[in-house]
């Protein structure tokens, strides 16, 4: 038995140690020892490449709007570990979190000593969340996001009310394939029998397996651009407008968002759509109104978001080439005739050489850092990577942080107009450690 949180905290990361270990048979286990929670509970599961956790966000507001207790299962975290298991955006307690190791560390230790082999990080906070939703702080419905790929996530044990999958892009490609076939079949993994999939999915492979699949095990598909619509988008300065429609039921017009960037509106009307589904098929009750505050008040945090406005600073979790797609055409959109400093770090096993060549592109100045991460990249293995003429290398990325905040505000000061914007990206677990740090320099 674990005393304290940090013991259990350790005993829960120590597991990293097992790396990911595709299959579900270690999950099933686990799940018929606590007498199957994953079948008391009412699930969205919500898989894809990029947007999961905006989409999430934007059901989540939505859902809580009309009155539901919502739990929700993220990950990576932010900047605590507890934000993984949520209910209505609040992380579970310390407290809560002690018991759930508790709960589970006895299998954890008894599933070692099968031929199945010990259950992973992953395994066990999955495990922890459905325990929890269904056993301890019983939930009206709980929102899982994918950890990786879909198939043989551990996620893939709930049997949802409706799926989700968001965007398919090349990322953790030495797992999943690398092209967008493969990535598709594995994400469209999710998609179960008879149960209704929502997908923003845009290139036609990618769409052809998707559609294959909800054929084969006879699923309603409902795709963005056909079942259901976002139009007459207008960029706003703190979001963004957009008319909705769908078969099932009235058009909504001038729905706004407070999330930046163009693909949020991707985001939003997947979960405007699920709204439309959970409330036509499965007697979930919303009104207009609760839709559109719903949606103008989500909040993710590290996706486009602005942390201080004089001097501009922005941070954004891109971490795969869409990512840093969707990030530069923001910056072009918003930000033309300004001065872009980017300051990049990320993950060693990503495919650094196209999100750099965009970042050559698309930054005045160029500066490359590393961070403390089991899997993080030299900040000169991608400055090595980068043919800018104005690259730069930052190994401490504190200081280098603090020496381009000086910078900017000495700009500022000189040239009294806010020309410089400076833009942190590159990996979400970068973000979480910068973030409470800048908004300490900034004070």
């Amino acid at each position: 038995m674990f005393q304290t949180y940090d013991e259990a905290l350790d005993w829960i990361h120590g597991r990293l140690r097992l790396g990911i270990k595709p299959g579900l048979k270690r999950m099933e286990w686990m799940m018929e020892r606590l007498n199957h929670p994953e079948r008391n509970i009412k699930t969205i599961h919500i898989g894809g490449t990029n947007g999961k956790g905006s989409t999430l966000t934007f059901l989540r507001s939505i859902l809580e709007e009309a009155g539901y207790y919502v739990g929700t299962f993220t990950s990576p975290y932010f900047e605590h570990f507890n934000e993984r298991i949520s209910i209505n955006g609040k992380p579970i307690s310390d407290k809560e979190m002690l018991e759930l190791a508790n709960t589970i560390k006895p299998l954890a230790e008894e599933l070692e000593k099968t031929e199945l082999g010990g259950p992973t990080e992953f395994e066990v906070i999955t495990a922890m969340a459905l325990y929890y939703f269904a056993k301890i702080n019983p939930v009206d419905i709980a929102l899982f996001e994918v950890g990786l790929g879909g198939r043989f996530d551990s996620t893939n044990v709930i049997h949802p009310l409706l799926s989700i999958i968001t965007s398919i892009g090349l990322d953790h490609t030495n797992i999943l394939g690398d092209t967008y076939e493969q990535i598709a079949s594995e994400k469209a993994g999710i998609i179960k029998n008879g149960v209704p999939i929502i997908t923003a999915v845009k290139q036609p492979e990618a769409q052809q397996v998707i559609l294959d699949k909800a054929k084969q095990v006879n699923a309603s598909l409902y795709q963005l651009g056909t079942e259901f619509k976002a139009t007459d988008i207008l960029t706003l300065p703190n979001g963004a407008e957009f008319n909705f429609s769908s078969a099932l039921l009235k058009a909504l017009n001038k729905l706004q968002i407070s999330m930046l960037g163009q693909h949020q509106i991707d985001n939003a009307a997947l979960a405007v759509m699920a709204s439309q589904i959970l409330s036509q098929f499965y007697a979930f009750l919303f009104d207009e109104q609760q839709i559109r505050k719903g949606l103008n008040k989500a909040y993710w945090p590290g996706r486009f978001e602005l942390i201080s406005a004089q001097p501009t600073i922005i941070i954004d979790g891109a971490h795969n080439q869409e990512g840093i797609d969707a990030l530069a055409n923001e910056l072009k959109q918003r930000y033309q005739g300004k001065r872009i400093n980017i300051f990049f770090t990320a993950l060693a096993d990503k495919k650094l050489d196209k999100m750099i060549a965009k970042l050559d592109e698309t930054a005045d100045n160029l500066i490359f850092t590393q961070f403390d991460y089991p899997r993080a990249s030299k900040a000169e293995d991608l400055a090595a990577l980068s043919s800018h003429p104005n690259k730069q290398i930052e190994p401490d990325w504190r200081e280098g942080l603090q020496r381009l905040l000086q910078q900017q505000a000495k700009t500022l000061s000189q040239q009294k107009t806010d020309n410089e914007i400076l833009v942190i990206t590159g990996s979400l677990y970068f973000l979480s450690e910068v973030k409470p740090y800048l908004l300490q320099l900034l004070k």
